[in-house]
């Protein structure tokens, strides 16, 4: 693939003009326009977290497959990775808000249909997967959308923070969300969880309806050759290809374990659904101080081994799944795991951010970020298959994938920017 052709010098920060000033999350969220984008995100991320978990518990209570809840779990996410790339064209081309929007309408629509035909009994499994696949490929709109108007909206001297913020609005969807769904599934039924979860889209759609948009930064040109341009920049810049690797194998892992918790509590801890979302939301409560308490500290240099730290510590939560004959056992595990989303998170966005050029955050996020998602289906649809052979087996190799993962920071992602060959 033939790198991105030059066309303008590296974007200018409008804060690298000014002193960087010192300021705490008050001071960002009074930055024009900040805190309702982050209230927006965070409900779509409340919407999503409700939605993974419930629809996870829906499929094994309702259907008792774990190879058919892997596979939901893949529809819902594969087909969006796919069309990234002009997803990030249309964000720099059309603008962002809006088609953040247009995706959380529709995410609230497809779980809608799905808890409707589910209570009329004429949801069968082609049709649920049809749907969650067609509901997936506007997904990048809102992932990259939304993140890559952190950075833009927030000076860069508060970065850390907003990638705090950022970060935490994740581990706050789970601390809420995970729970929630748990419970409604376990006592109302999984109709309502999945309904519960559409609704929360639609007041996500509802808040970011009218946000004043940015500057787009591509205004012309085909979106098909600008998507192609922009996963050309994104093969062609070391540090995202780098993030590429570690998080895409990181989340193998990670997507494989968010099918083998909820079968470890439901099978052999003979726990209820509530269990599982109430572990998924501790994990959420650990995740959030892990977050605020790592975007205090400056981040410049650290990246690489935040990251790899935050992996290691999270192999070793995974191995502690293995020995789990109580629920004690578990907590602790996704305690410590929790605290690993911290330094994993904010270390990653903070360098992607860094090395990334203004002009290029709609297609270089949207590319990135759904090449670094892309383990999560992977690992999900082969849970079940590697579950109904062995479930501490299946752990094992979440361990293993977790360990490789923990390599790539430092081997594959480079100590200093090098983007010279690489400008807009």
């Amino acid at each position: 693939m033939a790198p991105p052709a030059p066309v303008a010098p590296k974007s200018k920060w409008p804060s690298e003009l000014k002193q960087a000033q010192v300021g705490g999350y008050g001071a960002l969220l009074r930055v024009p326009g900040f805190a309702r984008l982050y209230a927006g995100l965070l409900l779509g991320r409340i919407g999503g977290s409700m939605m993974l978990v419930a629809i996870v518990l829906f499929v094994l209570q309702r259907y008792g497959s774990p190879q058919l809840a892997g596979a939901t779990v893949f529809m819902a996410t594969f087909p969006g990775i796919l069309v990234s790339p002009v997803a990030g064209a249309l964000l720099d081309r059309h603008g962002r808000t809006r088609l953040v929007v247009l995706d959380y309408a529709i995410a609230g629509l497809a779980l809608g249909l799905l808890a409707g035909l589910s209570a009329l009994h004429a949801l069968q499994p082609p049709l649920l997967l049809a749907i969650v696949g067609l509901a997936s490929l506007t997904n990048p709109l809102s992932w990259a959308g939304a993140r890559s108007l952190f950075p833009i909206i927030a000076p860069a001297h508060l970065w850390e923070r907003a990638n705090a913020l950022d970060s935490s609005g994740h581990v706050i969807a789970s601390l809420i969300a995970s729970p929630l769904a748990g419970l409604l599934v376990g006592f109302a039924g999984g109709e309502w969880a999945l309904a519960a979860a559409g609704a929360v889209f639609v007041a996500a759609a509802a808040v970011m309806l009218g946000l004043p948009e940015p500057t787009p930064g591509v205004n012309g040109g085909s979106v098909l050759r600008n998507a192609w341009r922009g996963l050309g920049y994104v093969v062609a810049n070391r540090t995202l290809r780098g993030l590429a690797l570690t998080w895409s194998t990181f989340n193998l892992a990670n997507g494989l374990l968010l099918i083998a918790l909820p079968v470890l509590i439901l099978n052999r801890l003979h726990g209820g659904p509530e269990t599982v979302g109430l572990l998924w939301g501790i994990m959420g409560a650990a995740g959030l101080v892990s977050a605020l308490v790592t975007g205090r500290i400056p981040s410049a240099g650290r990246e690489r081994a935040w990251i790899m730290a935050g992996i290691l510590v999270s192999a070793a939560a995974t191995a502690l799944l293995v020995f789990a004959t109580n629920l004690a056992l578990v907590v602790v595990a996704v305690i410590v795991f929790g605290l690993t989303a911290g330094p994993v998170d904010i270390g990653g966005f903070t360098l992607r951010q860094r090395r990334t050029d203004l002009a290029w955050f709609g297609r270089a996020f949207a590319v990135s970020m759904s090449l670094n998602s892309l383990g999560n289906p992977i690992g999900s649809a082969f849970a079940g298959p590697l579950i109904a052979w062995s479930l501490n087996g299946a752990l094992w190799v979440a361990v293993g994938i977790t360990l490789i993962a923990a390599m790539f920071p430092l081997l594959a992602i480079p100590a200093r920017d090098d983007r010279t060959t690489i400008v807009v």
